[in-house]
């Protein structure tokens, strides 16, 4: 699989350098993910920040007993039109739609590791419950975005990466991330050492491994980049919040192999395009 052909290319960290004094002051949880370990159980990663798809509503507006609770709200009539989607990233909104259905965000991918043909073909039928349901999605938005998240008249709520959140939170509003009782699905940055990395130049890179991990820098991604850090004793994100609170492993987005991605992509871009003849429909009955 992609996943195996990738850990090919990396070396296990050594956890007990005396260049990664570090280490051992991140977040336990961060440095055993299974989708991260060789076949011996020896870590390929050393955790460096992660943050979150979210969606966010600004409290000023929206009281906090009329802000939705569950995925499955987002295809409902109350927030037709009120919410955004990023359209570049095909996992995330392909998760949602997953989710919805009561299935993990990563279902797909995990059929596709576990080689289950028939399931995957039922799964992406082009008639099929997930086809559909990622076509109301898409339907159901207000607005798609690609590189950065944009607050236009009309939203409610608003998806995000996070940083834009901050500049709006730094102008006075008060947006916070919607805690779905189903779960954010989680992205986590790393470091990683490639194979070939022999003495001189194995050390270098743990020293700055190190550097990266260090509070310092730890403080500054929660600040500066909307990120949450992998250091529990680094700077809490005002945005996203603790990062006990966010980092959950059964959420953790996996590296996707070729197919998986590909199957998303296009399943994405057809409910993209069921998007634009809805919105052309109604155009046209309104004439």
């Amino acid at each position: 699989m992609e996943q195996e052909k990738t850990a090919k290319l990396l070396q296990p960290i050594n956890v007990d350098s005396p260049r990664l004094t570090n280490y051992d002051k991140l977040l336990p949880g961060l440095t055993q993910l299974s989708m991260g370990l060789d076949s011996q159980g020896y870590p390929l990663y050393i955790p460096w920040g992660g943050g979150a798809y979210g969606f966010y509503a600004d409290h000023k507006q929206l009281p906090l007993d009329k802000i939705t609770k569950s995925v499955t709200e987002l295809w409902s009539e109350q927030w037709r039109g009120k919410f955004s989607l990023n359209k570049t990233q095909a996992g995330y909104n392909f998760g949602l739609a997953l989710m919805s259905l009561g299935k993990s965000p990563f279902h797909l991918f995990q059929l596709v590791q576990q080689g289950k043909r028939q399931e995957i073909k039922e799964l992406i039928d082009p008639q099929g419950e997930l086809q559909t349901q990622l076509n109301a999605l898409y339907q159901n938005a207000g607005h798609l975005w690609a590189s950065t998240s944009e607050f236009k008249s009309g939203l409610s709520i608003v998806s995000s990466w996070g940083p834009e959140v901050r500049a709006k939170n730094q102008a006075g509003g008060k947006w916070e991330m919607i805690r779905f009782s189903e779960g954010e699905m989680v992205w986590l940055d790393t470091i990683n050492f490639v194979k070939h990395l022999r003495g001189p130049k194995l050390e270098a890179a743990e020293v700055l491994a190190n550097y990266f991990i260090s509070k310092d820098v730890q403080d500054r991604i929660a600040h500066d980049l909307s990120m949450v850090p992998a250091m529990s004793a680094a700077n809490i994100n005002s945005v996203l919040g603790r990062s006990q609170q966010l980092y959950k492993t059964d959420l953790f987005v996996p590296p996707y192999d070729k197919a998986s991605y590909r199957l998303m992509k296009r399943m994405t871009l057809v409910a993209e395009q069921s998007r634009v003849q809805t919105m052309e429909d109604n155009t046209v009955s309104r004439e």
